[in-house]
């Protein structure tokens, strides 16, 4: 037979002061609730953001050092192990976070300076951004905040006008036609800020935490296409370079690495890889510049220029990243913003932007 309900007591009478203390409970929990979601939200992009720094890196070495990667027409074979996990793999993930940052970035601006303005603290922010670019042009030629920032005021101020079906067309076409056509390069950069930019509007980011079996699906069928193009890549490495082998695996690995952490942090190893990628990924700016000052000053007396020591390379790429992220973890301890970010913040907003934590 079925338990008998437990008899309760005459029903107590709710006054307004009980009304008011439950509301404003409700009201704290659903806050704290919130602010944890968001603080999870931004350690997750973080987390991204410092995945794809460090492998960035890794790519950035060689070529501000001019590492041969053959010898006598012969792939070496730390170069074409890196050819086939880390170059074209990385581009893309920092590029598809500039174009969500863009939208995040608006949203915010529309709260603090109203929606008609909110497009001139993103014109200075852009402007920043081509400036440093720049000066960082003389001395790693071909780097990308220059053009981030000159695609950004072209394509993504127009888009972010649109409806979010065409963003997303216009991202879907914008990558694969390019992709198709000249395998991969910078050529994929407009179509992946727009991706970026969809994935915000639609709202991906904010609900992250209910998309693991979402985020396991994209991350397997995207292992699959990798598993397909990769050895076909292999086949080609002494012409890889950029073609449709080369950038299908590179798009493909780029979602398997993002996923795959994204899949990785909600597990008991989620809190370890957050303190190590996350400081990383929120002074991005500021380590990814500095990351070349340290190579071209080490370079020369670690001998790489030039040279085959791929070994060295690799051994000054962690010692980097570890450094960084040391450094990183301090500093965020006692500041909201690492330096350049600082900077380019107060620019951004015209102002001079609080940045030294309170004591605890």
């Amino acid at each position: 037979m079925p338990d008998a309900p437990i008899a309760a007591g005459p029903p107590v009478p709710r006054t307004a002061a009980h009304t008011q203390a439950g509301t404003a409970a409700d009201t704290a929990a659903r806050t704290t609730a919130d602010t944890a979601a968001h603080t999870d939200r931004v350690s997750a992009v973080d987390a991204v953001r410092g995945l794809a720094l460090c492998g960035i890196l890794v790519t950035n070495i060689p070529q501000l050092t001019l590492m041969p990667r053959m010898v006598d027409g012969e792939p070496l074979t730390i170069p074409a192990v890196l050819e086939l996990t880390a170059h074209q793999r990385f581009m893309p993930i920092f590029a598809f976070l500039f174009g969500l940052g863009f939208s995040l970035f608006l949203d915010g601006a529309s709260r603090r300076v109203g929606a008609s303005r909110r497009l001139v603290p993103m014109l200075r922010r852009l402007a920043v951004l081509a400036v440093l670019g720049l000066v960082h042009q003389l001395f790693q030629p071909g780097e990308a905040l220059l053009s981030y920032a000159i695609v950004g005021a072209v394509v993504l101020i127009p888009a972010s006008l649109l409806p979010r079906p065409l963003i997303l067309l216009g991202g879907l076409v914008g990558t694969l036609l390019p992709l198709g056509l000249f395998g991969g390069g910078i050529v994929l950069v407009p179509g992946l800020f727009l991706l970026g930019l969809a994935t915000a509007r639609y709202g991906i980011v904010h609900t992250l935490a209910e998309r693991g079996r979402a985020t396991a699906a994209l991350c397997l069928g995207a292992a699959i296409v990798a598993a397909v193009a990769l050895p076909i890549q292999a086949d080609e490495l002494v012409h890889s370079g950029f073609n449709v082998s080369s950038g299908v695996a590179g798009i493909a690995l780029a979602v398997v690495y993002v996923t795959g952490l994204l899949l990785l942090l909600r597990t008991p190893l989620g809190p370890g890889l957050s303190a190590v990628c996350a400081p990383l990924g929120r002074m991005a700016l500021t380590n990814y510049l500095s990351a070349t000052a340290i190579v071209l000053l080490a370079a020369g007396p670690l001998g790489l220029p030039g040279s085959t020591r791929w070994d060295v390379m690799l051994l000054l790429a962690l010692s980097i990243l570890v450094t960084q992220c040391v450094a990183s973890r301090w500093w965020l301890r006692r500041f909201a913003h690492g330096p350049v970010e600082w900077v380019w913040r107060c620019v951004t907003w015209w102002e001079r932007v609080p940045n030294r934590r309170r004591a605890d």
